[in-house]
């Protein structure tokens, strides 16, 4: 059904081009409304079949982009186009890239630097759909005083710009640490990721709980790092999930077991990543294709990140 409607109503948009601007933006808002409704993403992260996503996902970027343009205020527009970049830099760049073999060193560091510049693409037209919604956000997040009055206007609807805007940040920030106007605004993703959690706690499942491992195992204590706060939520990521969340072990795995080399823990955790059938919750079948792909790399070159293992002979 969805597909009859999206093409009556692209022929729709094709013939009102022709006439005044304000039919051919309301004909543009309901295409937006058409490819963003519940359920669109579906067919993407249901698919199992990484390639293939993967090879569609920048067409269909450069798509809502298109959209975007002829209609910047439309939120679930901003929402989706934003929010793909930063998808598509996580699974389909730098994953593949932290896996290239050692003496590809120069197409990891391309692939990397790419990656950055697609998350900053996502964080920044985010930040944007924010920006529009509450006017002077960009400024009022990043100052202290006024801080925390522009979270108090965030809804539990905002949930999700605040998730993915923060991913993208921290997630270009992994990449280049040196970058400094990016550590700069830690404080203000941090409580931006964590108004988020007082919002909606359960946004994504347990995606928020996921994202806390990393957060909070990763940041040096200065920066709001807690690696007790991290295993809290790791717990909690593993009773919202019944066991079945992929990303929780494979970032317990990479985020504490590694630093502290805790090579049985480690095995452990991938193991269960591994063990995880992905058609068992087709909404995130990808997803954990995906992470049980570099769950098994892991496993198979835990040598390069515990130092105690020994070095294969073929290195």
């Amino acid at each position: 059904m969805r597909i009859y409607k999206f093409i009556l109503i692209t022929l729709a948009v094709c013939g009102l081009l022709l006439t005044s601007c304000s039919i051919n933006k309301l004909a543009m808002n309901l295409v937006a409304d058409a490819l963003t409704g519940e359920g669109g993403t579906d067919v993407f992260t249901g698919d199992n079949d990484p390639q293939l996503v993967g090879d569609a996902i920048p067409f269909a970027i450069k798509m809502y982009e298109s959209l975007l343009a002829g209609n910047p205020t439309h939120q679930g527009l901003v929402f989706t186009t934003g929010s793909l970049f930063v998808m598509y830099a996580n699974a389909f760049i730098q994953g593949p890239a932290e896996m290239l073999p050692h003496n590809d060193w120069q197409a990891r560091e391309a692939a990397m630097n790419r990656a950055k510049n697609m998350y900053l693409r996502g964080y920044n037209i985010l930040y944007d759909g924010l920006e529009a919604k509450y006017s002077g956000f960009r400024q009022g997040i990043a100052n202290e005083g006024t801080r925390q009055s522009f979270l108090n206007k965030i809804k539990k609807d905002d949930v999700g710009f605040l998730y993915w805007t923060v991913a993208g940040g921290l997630s270009a920030f992994s990449i280049d640490i040196m970058d400094f106007e990016l550590s700069a605004r830690i404080p203000e993703w941090n409580a931006m990721i964590h108004r988020a959690y007082e919002l909606d706690p359960d946004f994504g499942g347990c995606a928020l709980d996921e994202f806390f491992i990393i957060f909070y195992a990763s940041l040096p204590d200065t920066l709001g790092g807690d690696p007790e706060k991290a295993q809290v939520h790791f717990q909690r990521a593993i009773e919202k999930s019944k066991g079945t969340s992929t990303s929780a072990y494979l970032s317990y795995a990479q985020s504490i077991c590694i630093p502290a080399q805790d090579y049985d823990t480690f095995e452990e955790n991938l193991k269960k990543a591994l063990a995880i059938n992905p058609d068992d919750d087709v909404s995130s079948r990808l997803v954990n294709i995906i992470n049980q792909r570099k769950a098994k790399w892991l496993l198979d070159n835990a040598w390069q990140f515990f130092s105690f293992l020994p070095i294969p002979d073929d290195f």
